[in-house]
């Protein structure tokens, strides 16, 4: 990239996050303790950023790691942040902690995700989800998102599939609408395509929406709980997503910890 390039990609994408989050240039000025004038510079591509105000600037608008590197490149500058593979020797002590983390929450369900929702691991309560789901569902590259609400996955097992789909999409399309992804996009419009059309009615709760799932004689009534690995400084890692699922109710409770530990 030449360095005339640099300033005119880097000034139409900082344009493009300042008008996504939909802040003034004195608004994001202020947020990376710059000045106006200099941020219109910056905009206009009559100025080149050094590479601290470019970080700067990323920090301060709230992107990603993975949108901070992909910012420094259109400046010129090289990514400061690694993407390693998730299988990579370094991470096996993070890949042990998560495990931990997993197994410490039987008899509950809990899973790790990608950015897009595949499958990284999870643990022996996942099972609860896959149960009567088509198999090519369930084989690897699983997307738990898809699994969720294909007519043939869990889909068929929610009670309340238009509430709590809407549930998943809408949390789906909040990142889109801070974090833009053509990958996501695609999945969240296949995804809506799964789901009845509804109206929320006058009970509906946003994101307060628990998982009232058919069972055998019952039903379980879960509610989910969301951890993201915002301190990691590894791309793989901070777009990792930790999944658990708790009771609802006794005794949804007490079926979980049954069918983990069953009567000898």
């Amino acid at each position: 990239m030449t360095t005339e390039a640099a300033p005119s990609r880097f000034a139409g994408e900082l344009r493009r996050w300042r008008g996504l989050r939909h802040w003034s240039q004195l608004d994001l000025a202020i947020a990376a303790d710059t000045t106006q004038r200099y941020l219109s510079f910056l905009e206009r591509g009559r100025s080149r950023p050094g590479r601290e105000m470019v970080v700067r600037l990323a920090e301060s608008l709230g992107l990603t790691l993975r949108e901070r590197n992909a910012l420094l490149l259109s400046a010129g500058y090289a990514p400061a942040f690694d993407e390693s593979s998730l299988d990579a020797p370094q991470l096996e002590p993070v890949r042990a902690a998560l495990r931990s983390v997993l197994d410490g929450h039987l008899p509950y369900p809990a899973v790790i995700v990608s950015r897009l929702g595949a499958l990284i691991d999870a643990n022996a309560a996942f099972g609860l989800f896959t149960e009567g789901c088509a198999p090519e569902l369930c084989r690897p590259p699983l997307n738990v998102r898809r699994l969720a609400l294909h007519p043939e996955g869990m889909a068929r097992r929610v009670l309340n599939l238009p509430e709590w789909g809407r549930h998943v999409t809408e949390a789906m399309r909040s990142r889109l609408r801070i974090s833009p992804d053509p990958q996501a996009e695609e999945l969240l419009a296949e995804l809506e395509g799964y789901l009845p059309r509804s109206e929320p009615g006058p009970g509906y709760l946003g994101f307060a929406v628990p998982l009232r799932l058919r069972r055998e004689g019952g039903e379980l009534c879960l509610i989910t709980t969301l951890t993201t690995f915002a301190t990691a400084t590894d791309i793989s890692l901070a777009e990792l997503h930790l999944e658990a699922f708790l009771p609802a109710d006794e005794a949804t409770a007490k079926y979980l910890r049954d069918r983990q530990t069953p009567a000898g």
